[in-house]
């Protein structure tokens, strides 16, 4: 199947050298010059990664990522976004996580590092066919390794492909604490990054997941996820 990426951007030099260097890496592009345009490519086409201006005209790159994610979160595909920004505040960055997206690049920025993050986030898209179709479990808590899905319960729980790979990974290595700079590593598999990053991840994990399901905080030291055990047993310890 082709692999198809949306660049929306409405500044002409940066939507052509984006467009050739991803087609240099055998990726086919679909081009839009403002919001309204790429929300109608988003709907007529099959896209596989959206790269989204924050500043563009009609609606930018913040709106249709959460648009984006209301489609999953309606049962609909959710396409991976990456947002683009030239706005370079802490709280812009986290603004953008919030709104779901599964990476972002502060402008100027390296073409060849976007065709990179592209990569990076196609790496993490749903391909049933290539991962072994394993349940785990944790309490009423079940995660598809093949079908990325996650219930609680009867209750489907929407995640960004960053989400699960984050929450997959704290399930596969229980009673174990990580920094936030193991986390970029091991999950993002980023030398180097911004970590608000993880923080704004393991935040809307936690809001996603309730009360029951909790990646931990370990103070000065990080986060892990407790199995059923080792939390069964502090339970009774606490009794």
């Amino acid at each position: 199947m082709v692999t198809r990426v949306l660049i929306a951007d409405d500044d002409g030099v940066v939507r052509d050298v984006v467009r050739r260097y991803l087609e240099r890496d055998g990726l086919e592009v679909s081009i839009a010059h403002d919001g309204t345009e790429a929300l109608r490519l988003l709907g007529s086409q099959r896209i596989d990664v959206a790269v989204l201006d924050v500043m563009m005209p009609g609606p930018d790159g913040l709106s249709l990522c959460r648009s984006l994610r209301h489609r999953g979160d309606n049962g609909g595909y959710s396409v991976p976004v990456i947002l683009l920004t030239a706005l370079g505040e802490e709280e812009d960055r986290i603004a953008g996580l919030e709104a779901g997206a599964d990476d972002y690049l502060t402008k100027p920025f390296s073409p060849r590092e976007l065709a990179l993050r592209v990569r990076s986030v196609l790496r993490r898209s749903p391909a049933p066919s290539s991962v072994l179709p394993i349940d785990i479990r944790s309490g009423d808590l079940t995660v598809s390794t093949a079908s990325r899905a996650v219930t609680i319960g009867d209750r489907p729980v929407s995640l960004t492909n960053r989400e699960f790979d984050l929450l997959l990974f704290f399930l596969t290595h229980t009673d174990t604490v990580f920094t936030r700079e193991d986390l970029l590593r091991q999950v993002w598999h980023w030398d180097f990054g911004d970590l608000s990053t993880v923080t704004v991840h393991v935040k809307r994990l936690r809001s996603k997941l309730g009360e029951r399901h909790r990646v931990q905080t370990v103070w000065g030291r990080g986060y892990m996820w407790a199995s059923d055990r080792a939390a069964s047993g502090r339970a009774d310890a606490d009794g």
